[in-house]
C-alpha cells in the first residue's frame, strides 16, 4: 500500500476524523473469560472480532459444557455455560490458540480449572514466549503442568484440578497477563473455601492491564480489591452480569491520533475518554506534550495537530508499551531527539518490537538507536524516504509505520493482511481517513 503526501490545501482545511473503531481487544478477552465462568447465558457486547479473540472464543467452545457463537454482524459473542457441577470438561484435542499471546496465557488457568487433560499450542513464535510465570505459578498450587516442547514455552499439557492454598503468587515481572490469568482463575473457585489473595511478585510490567483485568472483574459483579500494593483479594463467586459491554479499542485510536500529530488536522473518538481502564488512554497526554491540542472527557477525545513542529521528548512507556511504535512513528517527524524508555518487554512481543521499529525507522531514513530498554530516534530533518518496510508478521509494526506512508510517497507495507490479528477493518478506516485528508492511497 502506496500513500501520496499531503497537500497544502489539506492543511488549510483542518480535516477532521472520526474514526469507526473495533471493540477493545484486551477487553474483549477478559468478557470472554468472564462470560465462560457464568452459568447460563451470557453477551458480550461491541466486542472486537480479530484473528486473537475469535480463537479464543474457539477454544472456549472447545471445553466440555461451555459454547460460544460469534455475531460478527453485531459485533457480539454468545457465552453458554451448561456445566454440570461447575467445572467444564478438558477439550479433546489440542487447543491452537495460534498467535494470540493473551488467551494463551488465559487459557492456563482455564485448562488448570477444568477437569481432565488440556494441551495447549500455537504458532512457532508464540511457542517462543515466555510462559514459565504461568507455569511456574499453576504448579506452586499443586497443578500438574508439562511441557511437551522447550522449557517455560508452549507446547504444554495441563491437568487440571482443585488448587492448594488461598494465597497464590505469580511472578509479574515478564507479563502482567499471567497476574491477570490468575485472578481470573480465583473467582472461579469455590466459594465455600473463602477469599483467594493472589500476589504479584516481583517489578509487575504493564500494571493498567492488571487494573484493567479488575476493573472488568468487578463490573461484572466479581468481588475483588486490592490489599497492597500488588495483592488483590478475590471472593470466589460467578460474574453476577447476563451483558457485557466493550468500549473502543486504544489501541486502535492511536493511529489516528498518530496521524492528526503528524498531519494536523482534529481526530475525535467517542465512547473512549478520560473514565476507560485501558491504559493505552495515556497516549494522548504523550502526544500532548510534543505539541499536540487536546480536550478529553470521560466519554470522548479530540486532538488537534500542533500549529508548529512537533517536538522530541524523553517518556517512559513501560505502562504502555503497545504505544512504542505508534510513538517512535510519530517522533519521526518531531523537532528534536525523542527517547523511550523502561520497554525491555517489548522484545517478548509478536516480534522484538524493539529491534523492529529501530531497524524499519532506519529503513525509511530516520536515525534510530536501541538498547537493552530503550529507543532513541533523531530525526535529522531531511524527513522519511521511499522504502518497502517489513512487519515481521506483527499488526502493530505494519499499523504504526503506514502513519510514516501517509506522509512520504513511496513507502510501503509488507504483508498488509497481518493487521487482521486485532483491527481487521483497519485498511478500510486508513482509506476513509487519507481521504479526508487529501492524500490519495
Amino acid at each position: 500500500m502506496t500513500v501520496a503526501s499531503t497537500t497544502t490545501s489539506a492543511r488549510t482545511r483542518s480535516p477532521f476524523f472520526e474514526p469507526r473503531l473495533p471493540g477493545s481487544k484486551s477487553l474483549t478477552n477478559r468478557a470472554l473469560a468472564l462470560a465462560a465462568a457464568r452459568s447460563g447465558t451470557t453477551s458480550v457486547t461491541g466486542a472486537l472480532h480479530a484473528d486473537d479473540t475469535v480463537r479464543f472464543a474457539d477454544c472456549i467452545d472447545r471445553f466440555g459444557g461451555l459454547s460460544v457463537q460469534a455475531d460478527t454482524a453485531r459485533a457480539a459473542f454468545r457465552v453458554e455455560n451448561a456445566c454440570a457441577g461447575g467445572r467444564p470438561g478438558a477439550p479433546g484435542g489440542p487447543l491452537d490458540i495460534g498467535a494470540a499471546g493473551t488467551p494463551a496465557r488465559f487459557l492456563l488457568s482455564m485448562a488448570a480449572d477444568a477437569d481432565g487433560e488440556t494441551t495447549i499450542t500455537g504458532t512457532r513464535r508464540l511457542c517462543e514466549r515466555p510462559m514459565a510465570s504461568g507455569i511456574e505459578a499453576l504448579r506452586a498450587l499443586g497443578r500438574r503442568v508439562d511441557e511437551t516442547g522447550n522449557p517455560g514455552c508452549l507446547p504444554v499439557r495441563i491437568v487440571g484440578g482443585r488448587p492448594t492454598g488461598a494465597h497464590w503468587r505469580v511472578d509479574g515481572s515478564v507479563s502482567s497477563q499471567f497476574t491477570s490469568s490468575m485472578l481470573l482463575s480465583a473467582a472461579r473457585q469455590e466459594p465455600a473455601d473463602g477469599p483467594v489473595h493472589v500476589e504479584a511478585t516481583g517489578n509487575l510490567v504493564s500494571r493498567p492491564y492488571v487494573d484493567m483485568t479488575v476493573a472488568a472483574m468487578r463490573t461484572a459483579g466479581v468481588d475483588v480489591a486490592p490489599v497492597g500494593p500488588q495483592i488483590w483479594r478475590v471472593q470466589p463467586g460467578q460474574p453476577a452480569v447476563a451483558s457485557i459491554a466493550v468500549e473502543p479499542d486504544a489501541s486502535a485510536m492511536s493511529y489516528f491520533l498518530g496521524a492528526a500529530a503528524i498531519l494536523g488536522g482534529t481526530v475525535r473518538v467517542s465512547g473512549l475518554g478520560t473514565a476507560s481502564a485501558q491504559g493505552d488512554v495515556g497516549l494522548v497526554r504523550v502526544l500532548e506534550e510534543m505539541g499536540c491540542a487536546v480536550a478529553a472527557t470521560p466519554g470522548e477525545i479530540e486532538l488537534r495537530g500542533p500549529e508548529g513542529a512537533l517536538r522530541g521528548i524523553e517518556v517512559d512507556l513501560e505502562t504502555m508499551p503497545d504505544m512504542v511504535l505508534t510513538l517512535a512513528v510519530v517522533a519521526a517527524f518531531a523537532k528534536g531527539r525523542t527517547k523511550i524508555v523502561n520497554i525491555a518487554n517489548l522484545r517478548l512481543k509478536e516480534c522484538d518490537r524493539l529491534h523492529a521499529a529501530a531497524e524499519e525507522l532506519r529503513r525509511i531514513g530516520i536515525p534510530a538507536r536501541e538498547g537493552p530498554d530503550w529507543l532513541e530516534i533523531a530525526p535529522d530533518g531531511t524527513g522519511p524516504r521511499p522504502a518497502s518496510v517489513h512487519t515481521y508478521d506483527d499488526h502493530r509494526v505494519a499499523m504504526a509505520f503506514s502513519l510514516a506512508a501517509l506522509a512520504c510517497p513511496g513507502i510501503t507495507i509488507e504483508d498488509p493482511a497481518c493487521v487482521a490479528k486485532s483491527f481487521p477493518d483497519y485498511w478500510r478506516e486508513y482509506a476513509r481517513l487519507a481521504k479526508v485528508y487529501g492524500v490519495g492511497l
